[in-house]
């Protein structure tokens, strides 16, 4: 099987580990995955913006980025959901039949990491651990949108070690909807606020999501308050191992 890392702006800017994380994931796991160089944005940011005319030149940079793999395995639930959702309906809409084909074959080959693990490769058990107290938060787009359901609970129940706590009102919203925490930044740090008390509330040492986008957003709040919960991405506490003696 060819994979291929779609790692994400936001990743390959800001939290590069991540990517590095899910390689050393599924290498463990003993598979080859390779990072195409012509990957780009998704196309989210313009899309939510309402710029749809923009979107098109990046659905068809993905296409041609993608096309040739047999899988393409994501660290964000959000960028996932924009391909698998969007990406098809965008191309159809230009009236170029050879990109929407294009889109409509790549589109669903995109899989964020969970998903990936438990139905394609069928694994929770990827021999990781993490001798933390950790609680999870679901995001919207990977609960609303994706529909991971508790795939990525199934992956963190088996690591070694771990100390899993149930987050309070875990489905409530985080507060950082993209653009809408620009545009409405008061709405977005009560949100922000309402969910950092429920995680302090648990005794946590690491807050762990399936996108780096609502973990940063959570982890500015959480810094502020030096609260002293780290936020750690679900690939890199399933890219953890025990160490060697």
């Amino acid at each position: 099987m060819r994979i291929a890392l779609f790692v994400t702006c936001l990743n390959d800017t800001m939290f590069p580990e991540t990517g590095k994380a899910v390689v050393r994931l599924l290498s463990r796991l003993g598979h080859e995955v390779e990072f195409p160089p012509g990957q780009t944005c998704c196309g989210q940011m313009h899309f939510n913006t309402g710029y749809r005319d923009q979107c098109t030149p990046l659905v068809r940079g993905f296409t041609e980025a993608f096309e040739s793999y047999d899988a393409v395995v994501s660290p964000s639930a959000s960028c996932a959901a924009m391909v698998r959702e969007w990406h098809p309906r965008l191309a159809e809409d230009t009236g170029d039949r050879a990109l929407a084909a294009a889109a409509a074959r790549t589109a669903p080959k995109v899989y964020e990491l969970s998903e990936f693990l438990v139905d394609v490769l069928g694994v929770t058990d990827v021999g990781a651990y993490f001798p933390h107290r950790v609680t999870y938060h679901p995001t919207c787009h990977s609960l609303r949108l994706l529909k991971v359901g508790d795939r990525p609970l199934r992956l963190l129940r088996e690591v070694r070690g771990i100390d899993l706590v149930e987050l309070p009102d875990a489905k409530e919203c985080c507060g950082f909807g993209g653009t809408f925490a620009l545009k409405n930044p008061e709405v977005s740090a009560a949100m922000a606020a309402d969910k950092v008390a429920n995680v302090r509330s648990t005794g946590a040492e690491a807050l762990c999501a399936a996108d780096n986008s609502c973990l940063m957003h959570m982890g500015g709040t959480l810094s502020r308050q030096d609260a002293g919960v780290r936020p750690v991405h679900l690939a890199e506490i399933l890219a953890g191992t025990e160490p060697t003696r």
